[in-house]
């Protein structure tokens, strides 16, 4: 019986890798009719009216409590469409702070909001968000979390007499991790609070690799009502077009176990 060969990828999810055809992807293809009638986003900012391009004042702005008192007459200031956007990206670095307020990764945010106004569209990737990956990874211990799997399955198969894993038995460990929760960003808690939750809202396409099977080891046997709906916004209204960006994180981890 042969064993196998690593590195070696061993999952890929059916969702491919660098997918732009995707409806997320897509910018600056929404008109105002659409947004409003479909999305219902009439209230985009409490600083600006970006479908009128105009500064709101405090008898405009929708968390005022003078709101309404001139009707629908607009009475600040005309915007470009860059000093609209400008502004819009300002307050949704205000708006970010109750999701993003503790933990060590809690300023992604801030610089992924960055990336997404200048960048146009260019991958955004930061150590810390490799560091936030590995840590989601080592932190999840459910029955069906993917590192548990990875675990237990290959301590199921391992051959000991051999010592390496059999090639015929890579099937069954990718079959056990189809059935694998794989690592987002969804805590109940912590995720809403430490930035993760709304820098990386889902994980789209996920490859995992076995990069060595060490054999000395195995000889020893051992938000819509936060108005944080302006990111959509700003993507896919057609007066904005703000391109998406493909977020990407890798992390190595290591998993122990003894027979």
């Amino acid at each position: 019986m042969s064993n196998a060969l690593f590195p070696l990828t061993i999952f890929t999810t059916k969702l491919r890798f660098n997918d732009f055809s995707t409806d997320d992807m897509r910018y600056g293809d929404i008109p105002e009719d659409r947004l409003r009638r479909e999305f219902r986003l009439n209230n985009i900012s409490n600083v600006v009216d970006p479908y009128t391009l105009t500064r709101l004042t405090a008898f405009d702005n929708p968390q005022s409590r003078f709101a309404g008192t001139y009707g629908g007459i607009h009475r600040g200031d005309k915007l470009s469409v860059q000093q609209c956007a400008q502004l819009l990206f300002e307050e949704m670095q205000v708006t970010s702070l109750p999701f993003s307020f503790i933990g060590p990764h809690r300023y992604l945010i801030n610089q992924m909001l960055r990336n997404l106004q200048l960048s146009r569209g260019l991958d955004f990737h930061n150590p810390q968000l490799d560091i936030a990956y590995r840590d989601k990874l080592h932190s999840d211990y459910a029955t069906r979390q993917t590192k548990t799997v990875l675990h237990d399955n290959i301590g199921l198969f391992i051959d000991y007499n051999n010592k390496g894993f059999p090639h015929n038995k890579l099937e069954k460990l990718a079959s056990a991790l189809k059935d694998s929760i794989l690592p987002k960003f969804d805590s109940l808690l912590l995720d809403k609070i430490n930035g993760m939750g709304i820098t990386i809202h889902d994980v789209y396409a996920t490859k995992i690799e076995i990069l060595r099977l060490d054999i000395s080891d195995i000889r020893k046997q051992k938000f819509n009502q936060f108005q944080f709906f302006r990111w959509f916004f700003l993507q896919r209204f057609n007066k904005f077009g703000f391109r998406p960006l493909l977020k990407n994180m890798q992390a190595v981890i290591n998993i122990e176990g003894k027979r």
